[in-house]
């Protein structure tokens, strides 16, 4: 089977999530809008396909797949938006060599749309992410750090809006704690804020100042931790109001299909996180009628 028809079978067979309100059960009406929502994390500088013969990913992954599965997806629907979830660097020769400048580059060539920062980002420290930015074509959203007394300050947005074929789509990102994962002296006088009340700030002017009719959120926090008082995608997701889908990284899950939590309001959220190294692509395809309720189906694609 070839990769636009496994694309089409399995977006097929993925059941569908009502959002927006609705129920699984619930009356849909017909689908006006259809809008794609593809996203990666977690790649670690992983430009090349891995060997043949590796013990866990043979013949998995490569960013020359990845353009290709992207571009086909385009042409399927021209309404889709390409989104990374952190750790963009830092794992291969290609990292130690050109200190990001590749990955960068590569990904606006992908016309990726937004990433969000994670851990190893500052892997060559805050500056060396700032020597970077000129490469990259492409929005670097985080709304829980604050970066106003570094050199980043100005270079990262909370959020940004993207209208799609009439629908308004609000995206903000959130980062992990970085003291004990990074060392000081790389991230310097980043200041890191408290998740949750951030995402309910953010969601909350997103749904009702900016009116958006989808709200995704880029979390480089991980998806579930044994300590649920650490903060994490499944339990972010039950605490939040307007958030409809989060895109998940730092914890290298690999999931087939995005789990389904019920949020503060009775509403279904989506997660999602396609493990690590660009093996996978995660494709969400939200579907709305006239009203602009809208229901949603999601997937992992080997790349």
């Amino acid at each position: 089977m070839n990769r636009r028809k496994f694309i089409k079978n399995t977006t097929a067979s993925s059941a569908l999530v009502g959002l927006g309100g609705l129920s699984l059960s619930s009356c849909f009406g017909e689908v006006k809008k259809h809008i794609t929502i593809l996203h990666t994390n977690d790649v670690h500088s992983h430009i090349d396909p891995f060997p043949t013969d590796h013990s866990e990913f043979p013949n998995l992954g490569g960013l020359a797949r990845r353009a290709s599965l992207v571009d086909a997806i385009r042409k399927e629907n021209p309404n889709t938006l390409l989104f990374d979830a952190g750790d963009i660097f830092q794992g291969t020769p290609y990292f130690n060599f050109y200190g990001g400048e590749l990955e960068f580059k590569l990904m606006s060539m992908l016309n990726y749309d937004a990433a969000t920062i994670g851990n190893h980002d500052f892997d060559n420290g805050i500056d060396g992410l700032l020597a970077q930015m000129p490469n990259a074509n492409f929005e670097m959203i985080n709304a829980n750090y604050d970066f106003r007394n570094t050199v980043m300050d100005g270079q990262v947005k909370p959020y940004k809006t993207y209208t799609v074929d009439g629908i308004k789509i609000g995206v903000y990102g959130l980062g992990i704690e970085l003291n004990g994962l990074v060392t000081k002296k790389l991230y310097k006088e980043t200041q890191y804020l408290e998740p949750l009340e951030i995402a309910q700030d953010t969601e909350r002017a997103l749904k009702n100042e900016e009116n958006c009719d989808l709200i995704v959120c880029l979390s480089h926090l991980g998806y579930e931790y044994k300590n649920k008082q650490k903060p994490q995608d499944v339990t972010m997701a039950a605490a939040l109001e307007h958030t409809d889908l989060i895109i998940g990284g730092h914890t290298h899950t690999f999931l087939d299909k995005p789990t389904i939590i019920e949020n503060k309001l009775g509403r279904n959220v989506l997660v999602n996180q396609v493990g690590c190294f660009g093996i996978n692509l995660g494709r969400i395809d939200f579907y709305f009628d006239g009203s602009k309720n809208s229901n949603a189906s999601g997937v992992s694609i080997n790349v």
